[in-house]
């Protein structure tokens, strides 16, 4: 594993205790693991709801939602603490000797934005200009980074649909076999079965899934935003120590993402 990577283990143990707890009730009612194993009913929730998510995106932001799978079970991260001390080690130098001096002080090692907001610093770019840049560009890259979510929230629509849908295909099984009770049982079981997996692979895996990833791409917009007001105080000749107070109070006064108003690019 990478360094600044972790396993996310909240995810993990979320998606074990959320299966076991529900499989372990189901024992103590008195029922069985296998009663729940039913492959029809599987492909026909399944199929449908990769069918019909296949539909509604392109085969790229497919490949994104399937490359963003890693990013729920392995957390990438750098503690605010580390950016705001780089932050105000590059404002100690620029306070030296002058903001020029920062122009070769990132390396390829640095996060690209820092690196690119610097740069326009460096360049002259007028306050209110490098602002209006660095917002555009974390409002873009949310948009980019949340991308992956909407796949598994349309999943999660899609899927207790398609349970409905495979209940309904085995009561019509049942219906046409009436007169044939050994035949009765298995349409019955993919009736119900189906409705279990549409529920549950929504609710313990699509829509939690789809969470966690929105959760990851507004904290690393959080961190932008640091960033950017890490980089207009350096470019405003404030004190290093100034600077440091007023990102970790910039931290401590944030709001909780679900009450923050989304900012849109103009």
């Amino acid at each position: 594993m990478k360094k600044g990577q972790r396993i996310d283990w909240s995810t993990t143990a979320g998606l074990v205790v959320g299966f076991g707890l529900i499989l372990l009730g189901q024992a103590l009612e008195g029922g069985s693991v296998r009663s729940v194993v039913q492959w029809t009913a599987a492909l026909i929730v399944l199929g449908g709801t990769l069918g019909a998510v296949m539909v509604s995106f392109t085969m790229h932001d497919l490949w994104k939602a399937v490359q963003s799978l890693r990013t729920i079970f392995i957390d990438s991260y750098q503690p605010a603490d580390d950016t705001i001390n780089q932050i105000v080690r590059l404002a100690t130098k620029a306070r030296r000797h002058g903001i020029i001096s920062l122009e070769d002080e990132l390396d390829n090692r640095a996060d690209v934005f820092l690196r690119k907001s610097i740069g326009h610093a460096v360049d002259g770019a007028k306050p209110q200009t490098l602002r209006d840049l660095m917002e555009i560009e974390i409002v873009n890259q949310e948009e980019h980074d949340e991308a992956p979510s909407r796949v598994f929230e349309a999943a999660g629509g899609y899927s207790p649909t398609m349970g409905i849908l495979g209940a309904v295909l085995g009561l019509i099984q049942v219906m046409g076999h009436l007169n044939e009770p050994d035949k009765l049982g298995g349409g019955i079981a993919v009736a119900f079965v189906a409705t279990v997996y549409g529920v549950g692979f929504a609710n313990l895996i699509y829509l939690p899934f789809a969470t966690k990833l929105k959760l990851r791409a507004r904290r690393t917009a959080k961190r932008r935003e640091l960033m950017m007001e890490g980089v207009l105080a350096i470019q405003d000749g404030l004190n290093p120590r100034l600077i440091e107070e007023k990102l970790r109070g910039f931290l401590a006064k944030a709001d909780p993402p679900a009450a923050r108003p989304r900012r849109r690019a103009a």
